[in-house]
């Protein structure tokens, strides 16, 4: 058996690696797409260009302008002198906001009355839009706690020192910066695609070219053509999640806070439910386009439904119980837990036990569908 396996792994390497173009593919793209998607999927909003109409011009008016400028957020780009200049910089999105501080403004906050601002922003993209109005709300918020220590310091009024402060703190990822939850699950996403599109095309190929008659003939039994298929393109997956690794680290500072060896080890289980279901493709194809194209309509519900761009939480029932059968987003509950949270089997078996389920239903699947193409 051991033999029947080395000659058929060798086989698929040099199938596999005999092309200069497939290496470049396999080893090169996997770290690129992750590397440039990392740069451009972010959530992080800052340097939001702001115009700013203040019809005060008042210290306390500039005071509130120099709040929204103090940080990296927002950035001044536009100051108007009337209303109706703000409609066409939003209709050209000159601008993203626009800051309208009323006459009075001043005036208001002297007399202890409610002082009003308008914060308008462009709303085509909603994301962004709450980002920037959450932005608006902690600078104003800050302005007004200032306001009222001068307030109170002028009438003579000490703070108790009972008074209640509420400090919020992400347990997690302190910061909130976006790299670190969307590079660990970019490496999760390009190991799906590539694993899927890859093997996907092992067996059909064998059809085409006309080799698998000759497979056929051999002893070689099910469970050999199969591990046959799949070791190979395994280990160029642990090779292409090494670079990836390093790339993640090197250049956006994500470092592996677990166990690498627990990583790595249920880093398997799931190329290797994401080969089965590739090889169930491949098998039920008959050309190299056919498995592609079925490929493609797995791979958009696969990333679209795993939790990489919307919570699953929010899902209706329906779709929320088919993303069980989805191996990436187990795969994404283990790297995130490991990456991010340094947790270990302990936290993570519910989705090591759903990840191991599906690999081995996905596999058995495979040989049985390729012992029928024998008889």
């Amino acid at each position: 058996m051991l033999q029947r396996l080395f000659r058929m792994l060798m086989k698929e390497f040099l199938q596999m690696l005999r092309d200069p173009r497939m290496r470049v593919v396999i080893f090169g793209m996997p770290v690129i797409q992750m590397t440039i998607m990392a740069f451009a999927l972010t959530t992080d909003v800052t340097n939001i260009r702001m115009a700013v109409l203040d019809m005060d011009k008042s210290p306390a008016s500039r005071e509130l302008i120099s709040a929204f400028t103090a940080g990296n957020y927002f950035r001044i780009t536009a100051s108007l002198l009337s209303q109706q200049e703000i409609t066409p910089l939003l209709d050209e999105s000159e601008v993203r906001a626009v800051l309208h501080i009323p006459a009075g403004f001043s005036r208001d906050i002297l007399t202890e009355q409610t002082a009003q601002v308008q914060l308008l922003t462009d709303g085509t993209d909603s994301n962004s839009t709450s980002i920037v109005l959450g932005y608006a709300g902690f600078i104003i918020n800050d302005y007004n706690d200032a306001m009222l220590q001068k307030r109170l310091g002028r009438k003579g009024v000490t703070l108790s020192p009972m008074q209640i402060e509420t400090e919020s703190r992400a347990w997690y990822n302190v910061n909130q910066e976006s790299r670190f939850y969307y590079v660990p699950s970019l490496i999760a996403t390009m190991l799906f695609i590539f694993s899927l599109l890859l093997t996907s095309i092992g067996i059909v190929r064998e059809k085409e070219i006309g080799t698998i008659e000759q497979v056929m003939v051999t002893p070689i039994r099910g469970i050999e053509f199969i591990l046959g298929k799949t070791i190979p393109y395994m280990i160029t997956g642990y090779i292409s999640m090494s670079v990836m690794l390093v790339v993640a680290f090197v250049v956006f500072g994500v470092e592996v806070r677990g166990s690498l060896t627990l990583l790595y080890g249920l880093t398997g289980i799931y190329l290797a439910g994401n080969m089965g279901i590739a090889l169930i493709i491949s098998g039920s194809a008959a050309t190299q386009q056919q498995a592609l194209l079925t490929s493609f309509l797995i791979l958009m519900p696969s990333v679209m439904l795993s939790g990489f761009m919307f919570p699953i939480s929010n899902m209706p029932d329906p779709v929320r119980y088919a993303t069980f059968l989805n191996p990436m987003r187990w795969y994404l509950d283990i790297l995130r837990g490991i990456v991010m949270k340094d947790v270990g089997i302990s936290a993570l078996w519910p989705a090591i036990l759903a990840q191991l389920v599906l690999s081995l239903t996905f596999l058995t699947i495979a040989i049985g569908r390729f012992k029928k193409t024998l008889t």
